[in-house]
């Protein structure tokens, strides 16, 4: 058996609870309840709702059962009035409105992906981090959407995942530099590494911050027994270029 680490170990299984289906019947009074208890003065933001309470609450939109896998027509529709509604965002702190936007932009209720290939990197993860450590087997994938052919939205990723890494992905959420360099730290004691990898990744949504996390598993996928970890997705200002990273965390 290998593994990076007993924390990589629950990290790992932590980030990619299967995805189901969804359904506004009830993931919209889901959400809504959600939203009423993190406003509620005894909540961790008291009367304002912070971004781990939004990323909760939106969390509703994909995990309930029935519908359509992710966000459907009525739940975007749903949205989009939340996102209009001007009390309700400034409820919101200024991240966890940041979550809500990103959220709702690449959710878009768009099920068929738009052309985007994804290709290997020549430089190896070594080269490219300026540092060796727990990532020199990542795999490194970029491409673009040609242009006026679409944009990278949460169907294009995971297609493309699926495509340039064989595994299918989870949903892909919206994450900050922050939660990426924490993210990362859980994976590799080389802080070197570590910035040297969040500079590489971030090159390519510097201007953005579209910033997005997955988990996947696999069994037969790179190993001969079960295989599983996260991918790090950078979207350009235009939403035509990413740059996909993928990491395992653990092989038997």
């Amino acid at each position: 058996m290998k593994t990076l680490s007993m924390t990589s170990l629950l990290g790992g299984l932590m980030l990619f609870s299967a995805p189901a289906f969804a359904t506004s019947t009830t993931s919209i009074p889901a959400f809504e309840a959600s939203i009423t208890a993190a406003k509620s003065p005894s909540s961790p933001g008291g009367t304002t709702v912070l971004r781990s309470e939004i990323r909760t609450a939106l969390d509703a939109f994909l995990n309930d059962t029935g519908g359509v896998y992710g966000v459907d027509s009525a739940e975007r529709a749903y949205l989009t009035t939340r996102l209009n509604d001007t009390p309700f965002q400034q409820s919101l702190t200024g991240t966890a409105a940041k979550y809500f936007a990103d959220f709702y932009e690449v959710n878009d209720a768009v099920f068929t992906g738009y052309p985007l290939n994804l290709y290997p990197v020549t430089q190896t993860p070594a080269v490219l981090f300026g540092a060796t450590g727990s990532f020199s087997s990542a795999r490194i994938y970029e491409g673009y959407v040609p242009n006026g052919q679409g944009f990278a939205n949460q169907q294009t990723l995971g297609e493309a995942f699926s495509n340039a890494f064989g595994p299918q992905a989870s949903i892909f959420e919206p994450i900050t530099v922050r939660e990426l360099i924490g993210q990362l730290s859980v994976y590799s004691y080389n802080a070197d590494e570590v910035e040297g990898a969040v500079a590489y990744i971030t090159q390519i949504s510097r201007n953005s911050n579209r910033l997005y996390t997955t988990g996947w598993s696999c069994r037969g996928c790179g190993a001969p027994g079960y295989t599983q970890g996260f991918a790090i997705a950078a979207v350009s200002t235009d939403r035509r270029f990413v740059r996909m990273i993928s990491v395992t965390t653990y092989a038997d």
